[in-house]
């Protein structure tokens, strides 16, 4: 793909969106971090139900830590691996404060030192709540990034890195929520929703779905009562 097809690609789905947001709701730093660390194998929607009772009642390291592993888990139990996560959260909450005064940190060799922060994690909480220009590669990314020819690549680091060069600087702050929100509602994974995609004439994706032709069915002629 060349860039002048790039560059029309992100022109309209910044056109379409020039705010994009994701999904997660949080109101700081660490709870953006716990919510992402809960997402994995996880809907946004569920986390944000379990998120909504342990936020009220606890939103620092130091508040979760008093919840205990039994607290924690009733509150996220609805969501999948939620005994693991839990262990992870309570893990990186007690290192939060033992070495980062309870702040979550700004790099991203310190965010994956935190237990259950991988490199996914930890780009979106640098792009999200520290602003930089990362590109956290999801399976929704990775489907729309191979699909569309903008970044291709065999797996996910391959992906991201490819982005992380094509990408025009312009975009690449919000290239992330774009690419995701558009494979979650459009670029779908079993049937995409070619025929409403605003990039359509712009993607490389050899497959595209066609529109589902309407079959008109007209009532049978009434018959002509005998004379």
């Amino acid at each position: 793909m060349n860039l002048s097809k790039r560059i029309a690609i992100f022109e309209r789905l910044r056109a379409a969106n020039p705010e994009p947001r994701g999904e997660l709701v949080y109101r700081d730093a660490f709870e953006l971090l716990v919510a992402v660390v809960l997402s994995a194998q996880a809907t946004d929607k569920s986390v944000n139900l379990a998120t909504r009772g342990l936020y009220a009642v606890a939103r620092t390291p130091a508040a979760i830590l008093q919840l205990s592993a039994a607290g924690l888990e009733g509150h996220i139990k609805r969501i999948g691996l939620y005994r693991t996560k839990a262990k992870n959260i309570l893990a990186l909450c007690k290192l939060l404060i033992e070495e980062h005064a309870g702040a979550v940190p700004k790099t991203r060799e310190e965010l994956e030192r935190l237990p259950g922060v991988g490199r996914k994690t930890a780009n979106v909480v640098l792009n999200i709540a520290f602003g930089e220009s990362t590109i956290a590669v999801d399976t929704h990314i990775f489907r729309v990034a191979n699909r569309t020819g903008i970044g291709t690549g065999k797996d996910v680091l391959a992906v991201e890195n490819k982005l992380n060069k094509l990408v025009p600087d312009e975009f690449k702050l919000r290239a992330h929520h774009w690419l995701i929100l558009h494979g979650r509602y459009v670029c779908k994974s079993r049937t995409p929703e070619c025929p409403v995609c605003i990039i359509n004439d712009l993607c490389e994706y050899t497959r595209k779905t066609r529109p589902v032709p309407v079959v008109s069915v007209h009532p049978a002629p009434r018959s002509r009562p005998e004379s």
